[in-house]
């Protein structure tokens, strides 16, 4: 009786081990199922490659745009029927290649009279020595627009002689929704790109 139910375990674990190899060599559908998995992770790859990619193409064509509205800028032509501002966003937008079309109110120029004055506060009388303007003291008004600024820089694109920065700051927004998970709540990655030069000696009635 014991040998009889010795040779059926034998037998049943010679047929379960058949069945696990024919299983094991039936693998028809496997690629597919496993191509299946890696596809979409491999896609999502490449579509981040590719928004990274634009991404950094148009960051570059902002610097490079910039760079050269700067060099007009300091030239002060102003051509035919359009300002030297307008020209200089047009400037850019053609570095940009259809990407993004970025506006006037994209673009800043701020204008000093020397680089050492960039990004600093028009000069005051700091009346109660703290260190900080408060209302009423008396100041420079370095701009002429009637109030202190904590940047004495004035808007436009100078006069001769004059440094200028040049900025572009735009929110871009993804072309795909690859990179939205690591992006704000807006869903835009901030770009910028700036250049400070001094305008030429031009004749300012040209």
């Amino acid at each position: 009786m014991a040998a009889r139910r010795m040779r059926l375990a034998r037998t049943v674990l010679v047929r379960a081990l058949a069945a696990a190899r024919v299983f094991a060599r039936a693998n028809g559908g496997g690629s597919a199922i496993e191509f299946a998995f890696v596809a979409m992770l491999l896609m999502l790859l490449l579509g981040g490659i590719l928004e990274v990619a634009v991404i950094l193409f148009v960051q570059a064509a902002m610097e490079g745009g910039i760079r050269d509205a700067s060099r007009f800028g300091i030239t002060g032509y102003t051509p035919t029927a359009v300002s030297r501002e307008q020209q200089i966003v047009d400037i850019v937008n053609s570095r940009l290649i259809g990407l993004y079309t970025i506006t006037a109110s994209d673009v800043r120029t701020r204008v000093y009279s020397s680089f050492g004055d960039i990004g600093q506060p028009e000069p005051f009388v700091d009346g109660n020595g703290n260190g900080a303007y408060d209302a009423g003291e008396s100041f420079t008004d370095i701009n002429g627009n009637g109030h202190w600024d904590a940047d004495m820089a004035a808007s436009g694109a100078g006069g001769a002689g004059q440094v200028v920065v040049y900025e572009v700051d735009v929110d871009w927004r993804p072309l795909t929704p690859v990179l939205l998970p690591f992006l704000g709540a807006d869903g835009t990655i901030h770009l910028s790109a700036a250049t400070a030069v001094r305008n030429e000696p031009f004749d300012t009635g040209s």
